[in-house]
């Protein structure tokens, strides 16, 4: 059964704790990234055989296998897949930006250039299980970005196949290859590249703490977009709220993994009661039961506040991955909403949609990490330069005081450089 804590009477750890205790697995980790740096190709191979039980004879997806999964994907889904794709470039869209240049004293020019990445690999988690939704978010924003190539690692089925599904949103999304590997070798591939997988230069994508570690391993290799944790919800609810949405919405979640995080906030603790006891019923039916149990009783909980303004605080303390506000004008608490990777306005708005269909990123940060970070978007696909010109004249009315600045730093070349080109 779900907990019940009245901020009243419990403690700071009780309210705020996440038990995210994994198996230490970066010595394992730096064993296979130095496997794969060292023999490529045969080293991905090898660990298909150990891991997917599958003799591969090539990496790379075929055009041939291309067509058979989009020919094997029922047609309604398929429709599914390409109007999500297109709600999520609808809103990526919007997060184009272009340089700037500025001429505004005689004789200077300074600008910044925002450039695509060249390559950038994308992970999938994969096997007997398909997840398209996160290809499409990670695909569509590195495809409006512009990236050259966008190149997808996923493992592969016991036959050597991956789920049509999955090859469908990669053709839909704009991948240009696709390679039969997962894990932390996957990672590995694509930070040093193989005889069959270009080097990128950045790794994004969600994955198992394998996956993981092995993205914090490789950073400063390449770039990485995050380091992600467990799935989390937070959900803001006062009495207008049902109850059995409010469970299935913190089941959404606890689903995803047993360490996973589900916590309600409301100011109401007849409501409270209500959705501990629809928890529970949910429970019983759940496929994924085991899973979810685990998680609502490590990391599940309802906090009973004094008020909906105190929930507010106690959740941007929290800094959720997913935040639902499921009271009766949830719009006048957006603007109090200082720290969530992604919110849910409404008792029509549960998470799933943001996960699969309405077109802002799912991939969020995590574990407290919104407190400065951001979701996925198309500034992940982008770097920046900037760009400098000054004539002559314009460079002597400031050559002094550039050198005045690095002789007070202690750099006498600095300030010569300077200097030097000052007519006597």
């Amino acid at each position: 059964m779900i907990k019940i804590l009245r901020t009243s009477q419990a403690t700071a750890n009780e309210l705020f704790e996440r038990v995210t205790q994994t198996v230490d697995v970066s010595e394992t980790v730096r064993e296979i990234i130095a496997n794969v740096r060292e023999n490529g190709d045969s080293a991905l191979l090898e660990y298909a055989k150990k891991f997917e039980k599958v003799d591969l004879e090539k990496l790379e997806v075929t055009n041939r296998e291309f067509d058979e999964a989009m020919a094997a994907v029922r047609p309604e889904f398929l429709e599914i897949l390409k109007e999500a794709a297109e709600n999520i470039r609808e809103f990526h869209k919007n997060q184009l930006r272009s340089g700037f240049v500025l001429s505004n004293k005689p004789g200077v020019v300074m600008g910044q250039k925002v450039m695509p990445l060249e390559k950038v690999g994308l992970y999938v988690p994969g096997g007997t299980a398909a997840y398209p939704s996160t290809v499409l978010m990670n695909a569509v924003p590195a495809k409006l970005a512009g990236c050259r190539e966008i190149v997808m690692a996923t493992p592969c089925r016991a036959d050597g196949t991956i789920m049509p599904e999955i090859l469908a949103a990669a053709k839909i999304g704009g991948v240009t290859r696709v390679f039969k590997t997962g894990g932390a070798q996957a990672v590995a591939a694509l930070a040093y590249g193989t005889e069959s997988v270009p080097r990128v230069d950045k790794i994004v994508g969600p994955g198992n703490q394998y996956v993981a570690e092995a993205k914090r391993q490789v950073f400063g290799r390449v770039a990485i977009d995050m380091i992600a944790g467990p799935s989390e919800i937070l959900i803001i609810a006062d009495r207008t709220a049902k109850p059995e949405y409010l469970a299935a919405d913190l089941l959404s979640q606890a689903e995803h993994d047993r360490l996973a995080t589900a916590v309600l906030i409301t100011d109401d603790y007849d409501l409270a009661e209500k959705v501990a006891a629809e928890t529970e019923k949910q429970l019983k039916v759940l496929p994924r039961e085991e899973i979810a149990r685990a998680s609502i009783e490590r990391n599940g909980k309802i906090i009973v506040a004094g008020s909906i303004g105190e929930a507010v605080k106690l959740s941007n303390e929290i800094a959720p991955e997913h935040l639902e506000i499921c009271t009766e004008a949830p719009f006048d608490l957006l603007g109090e909403i200082k720290n969530a990777g992604s919110i849910f306005l409404g008792n029509s708005c549960p998470e799933p949609l943001g996960d699969y269909f309405a077109g802002p990123n799912h991939t969020l940060p995590t574990s407290g990490t919104a407190r400065f970070s951001s979701p996925l978007s198309v500034d992940d696909f982008v770097k920046k330069t900037q760009f400098t010109y000054f004539t002559e004249e314009a460079f002597a009315e400031v050559a002094e005081k550039v050198a005045a600045f690095a002789e007070k730093e202690g750099f006498d070349a600095h300030a010569r450089s300077a200097k030097v080109r000052i007519k006597s």
